[in-house]
């Protein structure tokens, strides 16, 4: 009986979890909106007099608005990828791992099994990177994330506004995301300014837009400031080849650690999140990178291919076309 309660207790709190991380997005979502009908409202239809200047205004202000909320759609319901079924543990070796008591032995039994796969990184103290939930030897640059339960590939961090995990499945769209939200804040601040030194002059009569029209320039350069912050430091990562995660703790290679392991050089950098095409680079879509998919969303296709980490680059026996670290899935 007891028994049964417990479960039932931590069914109900893994569904309230679930309830409540959607709060951050509700919040985002609820201020947008509220932006929307303060600019397009009470700026444009009602401040602005001249016709010119609101076409002008909402012609620009909406091109923004779609990609703004195009690619933060992207980076909520692009599903993390994991790593394929190759890098998990088979029933006979998981019983094998599970049934060892010897810390030593297990410890070489993952060195044994990792032979197979295309790894390189290690943990801190040299040994293979093993995730004991979900019972697979991790993949290069993936993690497990506890807020999603699974290990993701390229984890970067799990992010609340977005109720997702940022990782090598949506770190493009999370990047344009920031991008476009900059300008779509630094467009509503600019565009507003001059109509909010009317206001606060007494020049123009209407109460309630005033009000708004005053508290979009304050939400609009607060946001700004936060998010170029943000965003520059994704760009600094990105022309590095490094996640958060990486730049916080050093990977560690079978060599040793290095902490520009994955650097390729600042164009190549670019090119492994946005692609070679760059017609595609402000267009919140799937890329491509010398014929192979470097993002993909098409449900268990999970394809990728990452360029040979610079610190094993000499190696002649490792070859750049087995460096496969995610997905081991052929096209």
């Amino acid at each position: 009986m007891r028994r049964g309660w417990k479960m039932a207790l931590s069914g109900g709190l893994r569904c309230c979890r679930r309830v409540l991380s959607w709060v951050p997005v509700l919040v985002i979502v609820l201020v947008v909106l509220w932006s929307y009908y303060a600019y397009v409202f009470e700026l444009c239809l009602v401040t602005v007099l001249s016709p010119a200047e609101k076409v002008m205004y909402l012609i620009f202000y909406h091109a923004i608005f779609v990609f703004f909320t195009w690619t933060y759609w992207k980076s909520i319901f692009t599903l993390p990828q994991q790593p394929s079924q190759k890098f998990h543990l088979s029933y006979t070796d998981k019983e094998r791992y599970e049934n060892e008591e010897r810390p030593e032995v297990q410890k070489q039994m993952l060195v044994d099994m990792a032979k197979k796969l295309p790894v390189y990184t290690r943990t801190g103290s040299g040994a293979v990177r093993f995730c004991d939930r979900c019972h697979l030897i991790k993949p290069d640059r993936c993690h497990h994330c506890s807020v999603c339960a699974m290990c993701v590939l390229k984890m970067d961090h799990h992010c609340p506004w977005v109720n997702n995990c940022i990782g090598f499945s949506n770190y493009k769209f999370f990047l344009q995301f920031l991008a476009y939200s900059v300008l779509y804040c630094l467009y509503i601040a600019t565009t507003v300014f001059s109509y909010f030194i009317k206001y606060w002059r007494g020049e123009l009569p209407s109460v309630r837009s005033k009000f708004h029209v005053l508290f979009l320039l304050f939400v609009a350069c607060m946001f700004f400031v936060s998010l170029v912050i943000l965003f520059g430091y994704h760009c600094w990562l990105v022309s590095r080849n490094k996640t958060t995660l990486e730049a916080f703790c050093t990977p560690v290679f079978t060599s040793g650690p290095e902490k520009n392991g994955f650097n390729l050089g600042f164009i190549k950098n670019i090119q492994q999140v946005f692609g070679d095409n760059k017609k595609f680079w402000l267009i919140p879509i799937g890329s491509r990178l010398s014929g192979r998919n470097i993002i993909s969303c098409c449900g268990n296709r999970n394809v990728a291919l990452f360029t040979l980490p610079a610190s094993l680059k000499k190696d002649t026996s490792i070859s750049h076309e087995a460096y496969r670290v995610q997905c081991w899935e052929p096209f």
